[in-house]
């Protein structure tokens, strides 16, 4: 027993850390996807209580995530709030399955560029929305009108007092944030947004700012079971589809987060399969109570490691913390200004950008930096399901084209024999500049095709080549000779040949 007490006492200071952490975040996401902001704290308690409580990675902290926010806010607008418990309940279960086949490590084969560029996609959506809630105005529904009308509300904006009153509220939000971590000693273990927000309510109340703050309508009274209405709504494709999109959106994030957060520590490595089945409990629990998804967040489980968690009973502990924070002190949400909140997320947004990391692709592949980059233009102009399937048809292409580099040798002294060599793979992709090739030769010499190099044939380019073989020779038969690697084994165990042939 002695020995676990350290371990218990580093767990509790990292459970109350990871709590201050996740507290402005939890709101700040609901508000952000259109929904109460009960809903995002009931999301973070089943994170702690449920989600922490089951295996697979031991210090990773899940709860509502600013990259499913354009989702929801998109499925809440298409479908109602109604139907996002139904979604995130079928989503959950797929997860579960998904798990148990254990298709959780082939997560890992998602091409980086695809998820890096889907996180900037979602930043630019988000900043780009919440700039329009840090002004009080409305957001247009698509993220590229987000973006094509923010210099319009900007402009707007600088005739009214209030929405000015507001953006310098979200403004001085994101600066306290970014400044917080310059702060000396030990000021800096309380999280800056949590500074951020309580001097925004502090400020709002005492200089009866005019800004909006975060409605109230009481935890149980923000919950709602699916119904049977909701329940008949899967019969619609396009229900499905958004379901889908959660699964493998939520399954995808939370994983590579679990591969970064196995990075940050020497402990125990994550079970992918068991970190899907938990974080579909937690969805399938969260889906029957109606409330936001979820997925493991890299910030809380950062935060987490860094503030020396050893097990998963920090994860639990703040999940406690969230439920007597929701049972004794749920008034208070009322006195937190929208536009702090809508600062967080700002800030939250730019962080999903991998600025650095397009410079260092482009330097160094700039395939992936071109799919990053148009993963997260497609987000923005089409929208999350479909920039996520434009990504994963993308990586694949690159990933086809690189795998069917081939060279082509030709050696021809002007008099006899013309051998051609091919060395690498040899598919339809190549097939053009293989044909291209092989029609400018002589077609009054003989032609030895050295196939010893290739790594692989298809069928569409075995069947071109006998078709050039036919045209090439006409009546002689021997115009054309293929030289295989089974040739080329034949040699060498038989001895050095005596010639092409």
């Amino acid at each position: 027993m002695p020995r676990s007490l350290p371990s218990l006492r580093q767990d509790f200071t990292a459970s109350l850390v990871v709590f201050l952490v996740a507290l402005p975040l939890c709101i700040g996401v609901a508000v952000a996807s259109g929904v109460p902001a009960e809903l995002g704290l009931i999301t973070g308690i089943v994170g702690g209580l449920v989600t922490g409580l089951m295996r697979g990675s031991s210090l990773q902290v899940s709860g509502p995530a600013a990259g499913l926010t354009v989702l929801v806010l998109e499925a809440v607008r298409a479908f109602g709030l109604a139907a996002l418990g139904v979604i995130v309940l079928m989503a959950g279960l797929l997860q579960i399955a998904m798990g148990l086949l254990r298709w959780g490590r082939w997560f890992r084969a998602i091409s980086l560029s695809v998820v890096e560029g889907m996180l900037a996609g979602i930043g630019l959506v988000i900043i780009a929305g919440q700039l329009y809630a840090a002004a009080g105005t409305p957001a247009p529904d698509s993220g590229l009108d987000k973006l094509t009308g923010l210099p319009g509300a900007l402009v707007e904006a600088a005739g009214s007092r209030t929405a000015l009153v507001s953006l310098a509220v979200a403004a001085g939000t994101v600066l306290l944030i970014v400044g917080w971590r310059r702060v000396p000693g030990r000021a800096r273990a309380v999280p800056g947004a949590l500074v951020a927000v309580l001097l925004a309510a502090l400020a709002t109340a005492v200089l009866d700012l005019p800004v909006a703050t975060v409605r109230v309508s009481g935890v149980l009274e923000a919950v709602q079971p699916p119904g049977p209405e909701a329940l008949s709504s899967l019969g619609d494709p396009a229900l499905l589809g958004t379901v889908l999109a959660f699964a493998l959106i939520a399954s995808a994030e939370s994983l590579f987060s679990a591969a970064a957060v196995d990075r940050l520590h020497s402990g125990q490595r994550t079970d992918y399969d068991k970190e899907l089945v938990a974080q579909g409990a937690g969805n399938t629990l969260c889906g029957l109570l109606g409330a936001l998804p979820l997925t493991a967040v890299i910030v809380r489980s950062s935060a987490n490691v860094e503030a020396g968690a050893r097990t998963k009973a920090s994860r639990v502990l703040h999940g406690v913390w969230l439920l007597l924070f929701v049972a004794l002190l749920p008034a208070v949400l009322a006195y937190i200004p929208l536009a702090a909140l809508a600062g967080i997320l700002v800030h939250a947004g730019w962080k999903l950008i991998p600025f650095k990391g397009v410079l260092t692709l482009w330097r160094r592949h700039r395939g992936e930096a071109l799919v990053l980059v148009a993963t997260a233009a497609a987000i923005v102009a089409v929208g999350m399901f479909e920039g996520v399937l434009i990504g994963l048809v993308l990586s694949v292409g690159k990933a086809a084209w690189e795998a069917s580099q081939l060279r082509i040798e030709q050696c021809d002294d002007g008099h006899g024999v013309v051998r051609v060599r091919l060395h690498g793979t040899v598919t339809f992709l190549r097939l053009p500049q293989i044909l291209d090739s092989l029609e400018a030769l002589p077609g009054d010499r003989r032609v030895v095709l050295d196939l010893t190099g290739v790594h692989h044939l298809d069928h569409a380019c075995r069947a071109a080549l006998e078709a050039w073989a036919e045209r090439h020779g006409g009546a002689d038969a021997e115009a054309v000779r293929a030289a295989t690697a089974a040739d080329r084994r034949e040699r060498a165990t038989a001895g050095p040949a005596s010639g092409p042939g």
